[in-house]
C-alpha cells in the first residue's frame, strides 16, 4: 500500500514538473497557447469576434508575429523597440529597432540634403503598429533570397521555443516565408539578462559570442564575404597574429599603440572565441574569429546597415550633425575618434598628431 502511494505521489510530482516546464514562456518549449493565440478570431485585444470573419492570421492576438512579439518585448523584457529615436533603451547587444522610424540617418557629407531613411538602419522588420515599411532597396536579403516583405521577428527567432541562443532557428528549421530552410546551426553565445543587475552592455559586461554567428547569418545572406570580386572582408575566420596585436594595443585615435592587451576588449568591436565570457576583457587570441557581429548589430542602429559605428563619417564629431539622428556612444569617448575599423587595422596611424 505504501509503495502504491509512493508511486502515485512521484507520478504527480513529475506531471507538475512537466506542466511547469511547458508553461514557461519560450523556455525551451512551447509557451501556453493562449498567450499568443485565440481559439477564434480577435480584434487585437484578445476579444473574440464571433461570426464576423474578422481577425488576424494564425489566430494571433495582433496583426502579425512582429507586433505580437513587440507586445511583450517592445518596451520591456529586452526593450528591442524603444519609444524615442533620440533616447533608445539601454544597449544589450543587438541594437534597437526604434531607429527604423528615423527620417534620416545620413551623417556623411551633404547628408542633410541626401537623406537615408530609417528603413536602412538595419533589419527592416514589418510592424503594422509601428508603421514600418518594406526595405525599398533590397527586395531580398543581400547575398540570399529571403523576401524583405516577409521579414519579422519570427524570421530569426522561433516563437514556440527551442534550446538555442535567443531562440534562434537552427539547421533543419525553417521560417514562414517560402518555407526557407536553415542549413547552418544556431550560434553559440551567452546573453545578458533582459532587466535588472547586469542587463546593460559595457566593455566588461557584454554578450559572449563563442561561435557560429557568421555561418548562421549565411542562412539568409549566403557567403556574403567569400573573397569574391565584390565582397572581400573575411568573416567567420581566425584573426591573424597581426590583427590580434593591433586590437590589443589600440586604445583609440588618441592612443593608438599604448593600450593594454589584457584590458583591450570593447563591446563596440566584439569577436568570437570559444572561451568567451560576458566578463572577457582581453584581446583576441589564436582561437578568436572575426564575425558578422564584429561590425554589425543584429537588429538596427542609427548608422545604416546596423553598423556598430557609422560607416559614413570620418570622425565621431560628425555623428548626428547632418541627420540630427541619435549619436551612438563609443568606448573611447573622443570627438576626434576615427572609424572603429582601426581597432583591427589601424590605418590612421599618427592621426593623433593632428589634434
Amino acid at each position: 500500500m505504501r509503495r502504491s502511494v509512493y508511486v502515485v505521489l512521484m507520478f504527480a510530482a513529475l506531471v507538475c514538473l512537466q506542466v511547469s516546464n511547458a508553461l514557461a514562456f519560450h523556455d525551451g518549449g512551447v509557451a501556453y497557447c493562449a498567450g499568443c493565440h485565440t481559439m477564434h478570431n480577435t480584434n487585437g485585444n484578445g476579444v473574440q469576434i464571433e461570426g464576423t470573419g474578422e481577425g488576424y492570421p494564425y489566430l494571433l492576438k495582433f496583426a502579425n508575429g512582429t507586433d505580437l512579439c513587440l507586445s511583450c518585448h517592445g518596451a520591456s523584457r529586452g526593450a528591442v523597440w524603444g519609444t524615442d529615436v533620440m533616447a533608445p533603451p539601454a544597449e544589450r547587444g543587438p541594437g534597437n529597432f526604434v531607429f527604423l522610424a528615423e527620417d534620416n540617418i545620413n551623417d556623411g557629407h551633404n547628408g542633410a540634403s541626401n537623406p537615408i531613411p530609417g528603413w536602412r538602419a538595419g533589419h527592416t522588420v514589418i510592424s503594422p503598429s509601428k508603421g514600418t515599411v518594406v526595405d525599398g532597396l533590397n527586395p531580398t536579403s543581400p547575398g540570399g533570397n529571403y523576401p524583405a516583405a516577409s521579414l519579422g521577428c519570427t524570421s530569426c527567432h522561433d516563437p514556440h521555443g527551442n534550446a538555442n541562443y535567443r531562440l534562434l532557428y537552427g539547421a533543419g528549421d525553417h521560417v514562414e516565408a517560402g518555407n526557407v530552410n536553415f542549413t547552418n546551426a544556431a550560434p553559440v553565445a551567452i546573453g545578458l539578462p533582459f532587466s535588472g543587475v547586469g542587463s546593460t552592455e559595457t566593455d566588461i559586461n557584454h554578450i559572449a559570442y563563442q561561435s557560429g554567428m557568421s555561418g548562421w547569418c549565411a542562412n539568409c545572406h549566403g557567403n556574403f564575404h567569400d573573397n569574391s570580386d565584390q565582397y572581400r572582408h573575411p568573416s567567420g575566420v581566425g584573426m591573424s597574429s597581426a590583427i590580434q596585436n593591433v586590437y590589443g594595443l589600440y586604445a583609440g585615435t588618441m592612443n593608438q599603440n599604448g593600450g593594454t592587451p589584457a584590458t583591450s576588449y570593447i563591446s563596440d568591436v566584439p569577436f568570437e572565441d570559444p572561451d568567451m565570457t560576458v566578463a572577457w576583457t582581453a584581446a583576441p587570441d589564436n582561437n578568436s574569429k572575426v564575425s558578422c557581429i564584429t561590425c554589425h548589430r543584429a537588429h538596427a542602429t542609427s548608422g545604416q546597415n546596423a553598423g556598430r559605428w557609422d560607416f559614413n563619417i570620418s570622425i565621431y564629431e560628425e555623428d548626428g550633425v547632418e541627420s540630427g539622428s541619435y549619436v551612438m556612444p563609443q568606448t573611447y569617448n573622443s570627438l576626434n575618434q576615427r572609424s572603429l575599423c582601426n581597432k583591427c587595422h589601424n590605418k590612421d596611424k599618427n592621426d593623433h598628431n593632428a589634434f
